[in-house]
Formats: structure tokens, sequence, C-alpha cells
């Protein structure tokens, strides 16, 4: 304990140790999978001199470190056996109209955001999840529902505060620290430092439109084909997220949820195709402004734990992987989870693609689709459901093989996945390598993925 209250006399912040009050409300992750993995203690800094001392002191004393923004790593790396530092209190936004900048805090949660730009009707590619923080979302690229027109998170970021592995504080940008960076946008979360402020540049919130299109199961194979058609030729102003899930109990259901960055009656006439082949049994496209979009857009989940395994995909898949990727999910052995299973395929491309490979971390600038494959359960499942899940969910992965690559997106990190330098980073890996010898030569910022 003496190291305890060492470290309690060095920060501003609130230590927790197991047994003080808030503690499980401090280190529980986002994804229960993972809430097994107890930190010996969470401490909620208060500014970055917190950070500094904490990895100094945890240095000193040999204890594994890691940050935690809005603690959604799918991988769980956001909770450790040893320190967590709680990165929630360093929240904040200014806004400067006069060079269209807003810095934002390092533990800010999208909502914040949201709040916080909407009085001056700017933003950039922001989530779509409440709890989300904007340095996870940013560190590993960022792909949101406006990319397709406005490009990735860290494609807006003009430089970012970094606490190194030996307590120094720097800021990278284009002209200082170049090579962290470039690391910084795309590169990953909890690799290079701790990240403490991101300032980017923002443009005029974009109106637009929104849909909900729902078919039933039969007519997911000619659906996804169709849509995959139609994002093929879909201005870069429309982006769509085409899904088909399974939950116990329930029929299964094919969507698109889609954002267009013009008016409703646009909108209607790009998904015109796709209701030609098959009549939705719901359809709603609306005219919104940037912020009801985004309200509209929002994420939910009804919690518990989950699995996500996911390709970039460079093509449309064709009919007979289709076929295959529907059988599959109709064979989910269920859980008690509402959330389900299933899988989705979210539209990259347009300004995504026109950033060349070597300008940012962030490999994927030739996928036309992020092929996600997802399950979940509930707490109170026997180990026989969860295992049958997360087999049902590798066999998936597996199939899925046959017409997609194993590259993948680590901000969908998946704990199971082989090679994962080469799927995360692609080309970029070797760089990446190259940064972290220089930036933390000691690998103290070191997890099961760490670069």
């Amino acid at each position: 304990m003496t190291g305890w209250r060492m470290l309690r006399g060095l920060v501003d912040g609130e230590l927790r140790l197991p047994g003080d009050p808030g503690f499980p409300e401090a280190c529980s992750p986002a994804n229960r999978r993972f809430a097994g993995i107890r930190p010996a203690a969470v401490l909620t800094v208060a500014h970055a001199g917190d950070v500094s001392r904490a990895i100094d002191w945890a240095r000193a004393e040999s204890v594994p470190l890691v940050a935690r923004g809005g603690g959604h790593s799918y991988a769980g790396y956001s909770v450790s056996s040893g320190l967590v530092l709680d990165l929630r209190r360093l929240a904040g936004i200014r806004f400067d109209p006069d060079n269209g900048q807003a810095v934002v805090a390092g533990g800010t949660p999208m909502k914040a955001i949201y709040a916080a730009l909407r009085p001056y009707d700017v933003t950039f590619p922001l989530g779509n999840s409440d709890t989300v923080g904007i340095g996870g979302l940013t560190l590993g690229g960022g792909v949101t529902t406006i990319s397709r027109a406005h490009g990735l998170t860290c494609d807006a970021l003009v430089s970012t505060d970094v606490v190194l592995a030996d307590g120094t504080r720097v800021t990278a940008s284009a002209r200082e620290h170049p090579d962290l960076f470039w690391a910084c946008r795309g590169g990953g979360g909890g690799n290079f430092g701790v990240n403490t402020s991101f300032t980017f540049q923002v443009r005029p919130a974009p109106a637009g439109s929104t849909c909900l299109v729902l078919w039933s199961w039969r007519h997911a194979v000619e659906v996804l084909a169709t849509m995959q058609e139609i994002m093929r030729t879909a201005p870069d102003g429309f982006s769509a997220r085409i899904g088909i899930t399974r939950s116990s109990g329930g029929a299964g259901v094919v969507s698109v949820v889609g954002h267009h960055l013009g008016p409703a009656a646009e909108l209607r006439e790009l998904l015109a195709p796709a209701h030609a082949v098959a009549r939705p049994h719901r359809a709603e496209v609306e005219d919104r402004d940037f912020w009801a979009a985004a309200t509209y857009l929002h994420h939910s989940s009804a919690g518990g734990a989950f699995a996500v395994r996911n390709r970039c995909v460079p093509h449309p898949i064709d009919d007979a992987g289709l076929v295959a990727l529907v059988r599959a999910v109709d064979t989910w052995p269920g859980s008690g989870n509402a959330d389900g299973a299933g899988a989705a395929l979210f539209a990259w491309g347009g300004a995504i693609s026109r950033v060349p490979v070597a300008d940012t971390a962030f490999p994927h600038r030739d996928t036309r689709f992020l092929l996600s494959l997802d399950t979940s359960w509930a707490e109170t499942d026997s180990p026989q459901v969860v295992r049958a899940n997360l087999e049902w969910l590798h066999a998936l992965y597996v199939e899925s093989g046959r017409f997609a690559p194993d590259a993948s997106y680590v901000n969908f990190a998946d704990p199971d996945l082989e090679d994962w330098q080469r799927a995360y980073y692609g080309p970029n890996a070797e760089r990446l390598g190259q940064v972290k010898r220089r930036y933390d030569p000691d690998r103290f910022f070191a997890f099961p993925q760490a670069v």
C-alpha cells in the first residue's frame, strides 16, 4: 500500500483502490466480456500533469499502465490488472471561430462534443455513440456516417498533445514530431503515449436526410446485392450500414440505415432499386438537419457481453458469398442478449479513399465495405452458451475469408485475430514499429496487440 499512498500524494486526481466507493464503476468496461479483469487501482486524472506523474510512478514501481477514455475497446484493452488511467475528467472543448479549429480534451465523449459544437453549427467526423471517447475514435482512424464525404476523424486532426512513455509532454503535428503525428492518425490507441488533447479543423455542419429501411429475412441476399451496387455509384454524400441480424425468439431482419448529405427526395431515388427488388415492411426517409440526423442515427445497445470480428473488403461480395453469409447468420445459436448477432456492411470509399495510404497510419484507404460480424450474450448465460456463440463467430469469420481478405479495422479490435500487425496496419506496420521504438523503446505501453 505504500506505493499507492505515494501515488495518491503525487496527483490532484482521485485514486480508487478495490473496495473504495466508485471503484467498480471507474473500471467497468463497456464490453462486459472483459468484466472479470480487475485493475489494482484506477486513477481519475485531473489534468495532463497527473498523467505525467502517474507514468513516472508506474515506471518506478514496475506497475503496468493503460489509459481509458470511453472504455469502448472491443478487445478490452482499456482495462488491465495494473493501473488504469481514467481520462473522463479530461473533458471539454474550445472552438475558435477565427481559425475554425476545435480543441478537444482527451477524455471527452461524443455527446459532449456534439453539444459544444451545435451552437456554432460546425462539426468534424464524429462517432454515433454518446459515450465513445474522442481518443480511441481518432487514434484508430474514425470512420463515421459523413466520412465518405468528409474523410476520417483523423483526417481532420491538426495536432495532438501527448504524454510519452518517459513522462514528458509533447505536441505532435505536421511540423512538430511529424512521425508521431502520422502514427496518431490511424495507428491505434494506447501505443505511443497518452493523448491528452486533440485539435481538429471543423467545417459547417451539413444538412441532409436519413433513412431506416427494413425487409423480411427472405429478401436478404437480393437486398444486400442491390445495396452494394447502389453504393458502387452513389455520391460521396450518401453512406449506409447494410445489415442482417437475428435475435433469440425473433425473425431475422434486413436493414439499411443511411445518412445522405442531400434532400430526402434524392435519398429515395438512390434507394429505389432496393425497393424495386423487394418491398420493405418499414421505410423511413426524412429530411433532417445535421443535429437531428446525429440524434436519429445514435447507436444504442442492450449492453452485456459481445464479440466482433471484421474484414476490410475492397470489392462488393458476390452472390455466392452473400448466400453463404446469410446462411451462416441464420445458424446463430442464440443467447440471452437482446442485441442478438449478425453481419453488417459499412460503406466506405469516397473521401476516405482519396488520401494516399502512406500519408497517415490508417492503411485501409481502398476498402469498399467494412464487413463486421458480431454476436452477443448476457452475463447470466451459461459457459456453454458463451462457447457456442464464440465458436459460431469464429466459423463465420473463417467462412467470410473465402470472399474477403484478412485486413481488419483496429477500432473494431479483435483479440482473436492472427497476424494482427498485417491485418490492422498493412504496409504501414513497419513504419509504426519504427515510431514505437523511437517514442517507447522500452515498450512501457504494452497490451496483447500493442505495436
